[in-house]
């Protein structure tokens, strides 16, 4: 009987150890439940995906081609007598820029000349002798072998006058190469030779000349860019370059401006480089500034004919996790909810959302770093600046 009574009494008293025990955490769990109960929705900014009509483009890295450039050459050999053009002067198709000393080429040709006049009299003796040893022949008194001299005379004669025609020919041409003219419209570089100096056409280069308007600016696409680019046009490789809805071609120059002038796309190449895996375009500028170099890095971007409707959101909505980029969107009841989502070109502060959102639906922009998907929050539109 005593060990059951010590038994009662130690069950007893864990019992009330147990109640006081439940009593305590119940009387810390009320205030900690009141106090959620209490606490407000964190307050959030959203903007509204939109639907907006969008010019579709691509970039790409380019560069300025003159259409024409060359090496003004010496073609015969002298002491160059005059230059007349300055370092960086602009010339027209045809202006005199140097003159080679020419007195050795005159007196060439008016030996030639020479030599010409010499042989139509020769041919002119041989065709009197041949004349007359047709007469003889016919009377008897010379027999065929002179008559066949006399015209075999003449017909060496007749060539001796075809050769001095061709080296007077040549001497001329020798004559006016004396003279060197720019061959098409442009701007001369650095001077590299100096009045005196002896030119030759194995020689270095007189001056460079470029055609500065109009200029191509030339890019490549790979095969994708290639591909997608001729199925959202519409189009065919021919029909790139000369289709009235040809894509425009814009460029940023170096320094950051755009240039204020819309290229057109004139050549597309018949073939994918190996080596590259990609296709080369060309984009003719007029270039009228003159703000296009050739041989300058410039970005190229093709801009469709026609704006397609795209959903935009702002950049600042956009976030990145380990599955892809993502945003948080606030639903009709007021919880947040993350949606992964395909982006596509950015314009501005805003950016493409080519999969994942439709038109109207709210994305988080301010106070992301106070919500998680699932809880409640207190949105409020962003405003919009003018």
């Amino acid at each position: 009987m005593p060990q059951i009574s010590r038994l009662s009494h130690s069950l007893g008293s864990r019992f009330a150890s147990s109640v006081a025990a439940s009593a305590v955490i119940l009387s810390l769990a009320g205030p900690v439940a009141a106090q959620q109960q209490g606490q407000q929705a964190p307050k959030v900014t959203i903007a509204a995906a939109a639907a907006r009509d969008i010019v579709q483009h691509a970039s790409f890295i380019g560069r300025a081609e003159a259409i024409d450039k060359v090496d003004v050459m010496a073609r015969v050999n002298g002491f160059l007598e005059e230059t007349l053009i300055h370092d960086g002067a602009e010339v027209g198709q045809g202006d005199l820029l140097f003159r080679i000393e020419d007195s050795n080429y005159s007196a060439i040709l008016e030996a030639r000349q020479a030599t010409l006049a010499k042989a139509e009299a020769n041919l002119q003796l041989a065709s009197l002798e041949l004349a007359r040893k047709i007469e003889l022949f016919e009377r008897g008194s010379v027999p065929e072998a002179e008559r066949d001299s006399a015209r075999a005379n003449e017909l060496v004669a007749e060539a001796e006058v075809r050769s001095a025609q061709a080296a007077i020919r040549q001497a001329e041409l020798d004559l006016s190469y004396t003279t060197i003219h720019a061959p098409f419209p442009g701007r001369v570089g650095r001077i590299q030779v100096s009045t005196g100096d002896v030119v030759a056409p194995g020689g270095a280069a007189l001056v460079s000349l470029v055609r500065e308007t109009p200029i191509y600016v030339a890019f490549s696409l790979n095969e994708k860019q290639f591909i997608d680019i001729m199925e959202e046009l519409g189009t065919d490789p021919e029909g790139m370059s000369q289709d009235e809805n040809r894509p425009d071609v814009h460029v940023t120059l170096p320094n950051g401006s755009v240039l204020d002038e819309t290229g057109e796309i004139v050549f597309l190449d018949n073939r994918i480089d190996p080596a590259t895996g990609s296709i080369t375009l060309r984009a003719e500028f007029p270039n009228d500034k003159r703000l296009l170099v050739d041989g300058a890095f410039v970005q190229v971007s093709i801009e469709a004919p026609e704006a397609v409707s795209r959903i935009v959101i702002p950049q600042a909505a956009l976030q990145r996790d380990q599955k892809g980029d993502f945003v948080l969107i606030v639903g009709a009841q007021q919880t947040v909810e993350q949606r992964h989502v395909t982006t596509g070109e950015q314009i501005g502060t805003e950016i493409v959302i080519t999969e994942g959102l439709q038109a109207g639906e709210s994305v988080i922009v301010e106070g992301l770093q106070r919500v998680r998907p699932g809880i409640a929050v207190n949105a409020v539109l962003a405003t919009v600046e003018d």
